[in-house]
């Protein structure tokens, strides 16, 4: 069988992606440890931290370089921590399952054919990628910084518009600023309640995450709400028991907030008509 058979599209189209994943991966090494540190992630070229030597293009290639070289710089033999493979390689499967499910349908009531369904694709590829580098920032410094924020919020909406507009269906884009609305709306006023448990970086996630979740339906914008702060609160009792935080300790939200978008992203469709049919509706 070819690969144009129509059976094997949305196998080959996830192994590019996730290739290309692999790639994403290794720039986001760079932009998860620039970024919070006001740098430009374009110069200078990476370098090993310990002798300052430049990396050069053969020992850059994501996960194998890291693998020949077992884990350390050529030139000074200084070990490079396995984030970095393991960032490159998350990244990948992250990419193959992501574009799995949208050409499978789970973006839309279609599969990602088609203009409209590559734009749409694009967007949530990009919005993993965000993710992957939000969530390790957030993790990392407790911040969720503008730079990549509120950029994404642009990408997201003139992705899904010209979507839209080439589809001339445009229920999605009305549910994905509706969803984009409610959920920053929603996060602002429990910042402004609760000051010290909600920062306003995650209000502006709020939104954004919103924004896809909306594009995807309704149900998936319910639970992917809902999941944030059920992961996130299953999270924190476990941290308690194990007493490794107390209950002053500030714990970052916003990998929590993504860890619930993508539950209902991928999952939020299913959950809620189980859910429906559980109450009898």
């Amino acid at each position: 069988m070819s690969p144009s058979s129509p059976g094997l599209w949305p196998t080959f189209i996830s192994a590019y992606a996730g290739l290309f994943g692999l790639l994403i991966g290794s720039f986001l090494n760079v932009v998860v440890y620039r970024v919070p540190n006001g740098l430009s992630i374009v110069s200078p070229p990476s370098a090993c931290p310990g002798c300052g030597h430049v990396i050069k293009a053969y020992d850059n290639i994501p996960v194998l370089s890291w693998l020949i070289l077992r884990g350390k710089c050529r030139s000074c033999a200084k070990p490079i921590s396995k984030r970095y493979p393991l960032v490159e390689a998350g990244t990948g499967i992250v990419f193959a399952g992501v574009a799995l499910w949208a050409w499978t349908g789970g973006a839309s009531a279609r599969p990602a054919e088609g203009a409209p369904g590559i734009l749409v694709l694009v967007g949530f590829l990009y919005l993993a990628a965000v993710s992957v580098a939000l969530g390790l920032i957030d993790i990392d410094t407790h911040r969720l910084p503008d730079a990549i924020v509120l950029p994404s919020y642009l990408v997201g909406v003139a992705l899904f518009t010209v979507a839209a507009v080439v589809s001339g269906d445009y229920s999605a884009l009305l549910r994905a600023g509706v969803g984009m609305a409610v959920l920053w709306t929603a996060y602002l006023l429990m910042a402004l309640a609760y000051p010290g448990g909600m920062g306003f970086g995650d209000v502006k996630l709020a939104g954004l995450l919103g924004l896809f979740l909306g594009w995807v339906g309704w149900g998936p914008l319910l639970v992917g709400a809902f999941a944030a702060f059920l992961l996130g609160g299953l999270f924190s009792l476990a941290l308690l028991a194990a007493r490794k935080v107390n209950r002053k300790s500030g714990i970052p939200f916003g990998p929590w907030m993504l860890a619930g978008a993508w539950t209902g992203i991928i999952g939020g469709d299913s959950l809620w008509k189980g859910y429906l049919a559980l109450v009898g509706l």
